[in-house]
C-alpha cells in the first residue's frame, strides 16, 4: 500500500513539475531562422546550462543534442550553422539557425536545466522551413496566331525566298534622271530616248525588218529596170 502511495506521488510529481510548451517557427531556405528560448535570471547564481535537442524534450538531456551551454558560454556545437545569442547570462538561449535549408524542418527541444527535483524547462519548437516564393509574372508579350475554321486544316506558312539574276547598268532601264541644264542637253535626251522607242520594235520583230528590207530591194530593182526602159 506505502510502495502505491509513493508511485502515484512520484508520477504527480514528474507530470506536474516540469513545465512543457509547444511553440510554431516558420521561415524561409536560405535565410536565418531564430527559434526563441528564453529563462528568468535575476542574478548570477540564476546562470545555468541548457541544451538544444532535434526532437521532443526527453526525461532528462536532450535528444540528438547540437548545441550545449554551461550559461556562460558554448560547450558543445554540432555544426556551425547553429548559432546561440551573445545574452547568455541574461536568460536569452535563442537558437539561430544559418542560412536554413528544408531538411532543418521539424521539432527541437529547448531545455534549461534549473536545479531542483523537475525543475527543468521544457519548451518544444515546431521549425517549418518552406521555399521562398518565385514570382511567376512575365514581361507582357504579343503573340499572333493563324487560325482557320472548324474542320479545316491548317498547313505550315513556308518563308520562299527568290534570287533575282544581276542586271548590269548598261541593261538596266533608265527610271529616273538628273534634269537638264541646258536646251541642247534636253534635246540631246529626248533624241535618246526616241532612238530607244525606235529600236525596241526592231529588236523584238526581226523577221518583220527583214521583209521590209527584201521588198525595198525589189522595188529599188524594178525602178532601175523602169528607167533603162525608158532611157
Amino acid at each position: 500500500m506505502l510502495s502505491h502511495v509513493c508511485l502515484n506521488w512520484a508520477l504527480l510529481l514528474l507530470l506536474a513539475g516540469s513545465t512543457v510548451s509547444e511553440l510554431v517557427v516558420i521561415g524561409e531556405v536560405g535565410q536565418d531562422v531564430t527559434v526563441p528560448c528564453y529563462y528568468n535570471v535575476r542574478n548570477r547564481n540564476d546562470i545555468t546550462s541548457m541544451c538544444w535537442g532535434r526532437d521532443r524534450c526527453p526525461n532528462s538531456k536532450c535528444s540528438q543534442p547540437i548545441i550545449w551551454t554551461d550559461g556562460w558560454r558554448v560547450t558543445e556545437q554540432h555544426s556551425s550553422r547553429y548559432q546561440l545569442s551573445e545574452d547568455l547570462q541574461r536568460g536569452n538561449v535563442s537558437l539561430t539557425i544559418l542560412n536554413a535549408r528544408e531538411a532543418d524542418s521539424g521539432i527541437y527541444c529547448c531545455r534549461v536545466e534549473i536545479p531542483g527535483l523537475f525543475n527543468d524547462q521544457l519548451i518544444n519548437h515546431k521549425v517549418v522551413i518552406k521555399r521562398a516564393r518565385i514570382s511567376t509574372a512575365s514581361p507582357h508579350t504579343h503573340t499572333s496566331e493563324q487560325t482557320s475554321a472548324p474542320g479545316s486544316t491548317s498547313e505550315p506558312s513556308f518563308a520562299v525566298t527568290r534570287t533575282w539574276p544581276a542586271v548590269s547598268a548598261s541593261e538596266a532601264p533608265h527610271t529616273a534622271s538628273a534634269p537638264c541644264s541646258g536646251p541642247s542637253e534636253c534635246s540631246d535626251v529626248a533624241a535618246n530616248r526616241q532612238n530607244t522607242s525606235v529600236s525596241l520594235p526592231s529588236q523584238q520583230h526581226p523577221e518583220q525588218g527583214l521583209y521590209i528590207g527584201i521588198g525595198s530591194c525589189v522595188g529599188l530593182l524594178l525602178v532601175l529596170i523602169l528607167a533603162l526602159l525608158l532611157t
